[in-house]
């Protein structure tokens, strides 16, 4: 849905008003499967990429906490781990997305994920893959930032004995989620032109060939849209950032207190 609504100059059958009508429209005329496409990509690459992702963060977050306040929780170390692991996560990310927004878009010509990176390929070159990637970390090095400092400062609030709590993991990676997502909607407008590039969309600005980062970007979504177009599908990039990043948070947390809890008996 995201995808479709941060659509700049989409076909007239694809033109959205709200979440609720994109998803009705698309199950209707597409099939009930159509705004899952794509995910298979998604998932393959979620496990590895998210492996490093936390692994990178809790290694960070303590050497950097313990340098600039020792024994205590610094927010400023809380947002440079979160940062740092970006980098890595994205590496593995960044192609994913790529296929699978090629093939949500309306009138996908990608049979298949493999049929998409095949052509990609062919087509455009292996560049292709990761011409987004700098406007991904700049997009990204801001919300992992945003998301893990107020993560932290959530649990500062709801749980200050940094126990595992459930309820508390949840709630403080949904509101995480939704802050920084909020925050950082137009620069994902911008990665989405950049990884679809819209011929319908750029060719009404005359611009020929591909767009090349996001400057060119910037001023595309705002020549074509405005300032309103940089917050095009802000409500569904925060409805599918906070049961994700909750659902995210309280996985970690669960292994996290289960490892250490089985480590600690293993030990005694």
């Amino acid at each position: 849905l995201q995808t479709r609504m941060q659509s700049l100059q989409p076909d007239p059958k694809a033109q959205y008003r709200s979440v609720y009508e994109a998803l009705k429209k698309i199950v209707l005329t597409e099939g009930f499967w159509r705004p899952l496409r794509g995910i298979n990509v998604t998932m393959l690459g979620a496990g590895p990429a998210h492996a490093m992702y936390f692994a990178c963060y809790e290694k960070m977050k303590k050497s950097l906490s313990d340098t600039i306040q020792h024994g205590g929780n610094s927010h400023l170390a809380n947002g440079i781990a979160g940062s740092v692991a970006t980098l890595l996560h994205d590496a593995v990310m960044n192609p994913a997305e790529v296929v699978k927004q090629r093939m949500q878009m309306f009138n996908s010509p990608y049979k298949s994920v493999l049929a998409c990176i095949r052509t990609v390929r062919k087509t455009e070159g292996f560049g292709a893959f990761y011409r987004s990637y700098t406007t991904q970390l700049t997009m990204n090095v801001p919300f992992q930032a945003i998301h893990f400092i107020t993560y932290e400062f959530m649990q500062e609030q709801l749980n200050p004995r940094r126990e595992y709590n459930p309820r508390s993991h949840i709630v403080s990676g949904a509101i995480a989620g939704a802050v920084a997502a909020a925050a950082t909607t137009p620069l994902d407008v911008c990665k989405t032109l950049l990884n679809t590039q819209e011929n319908i969309a750029l060719s009404s600005v005359n611009v020929s060939g591909h767009l090349s980062g996001m400057v060119n970007a910037f001023k595309t979504v705002y020549q074509l849209g405005g300032v309103p177009g940089y917050f095009r599908g802000v409500q569904a990039r925060v409805i599918y950032q906070m049961p994700s990043t909750a659902i995210a948070w309280s996985v970690y947390e669960f292994f996290k207190y289960f490892l250490t809890k089985h480590k600690l008996e293993k030990r005694t």
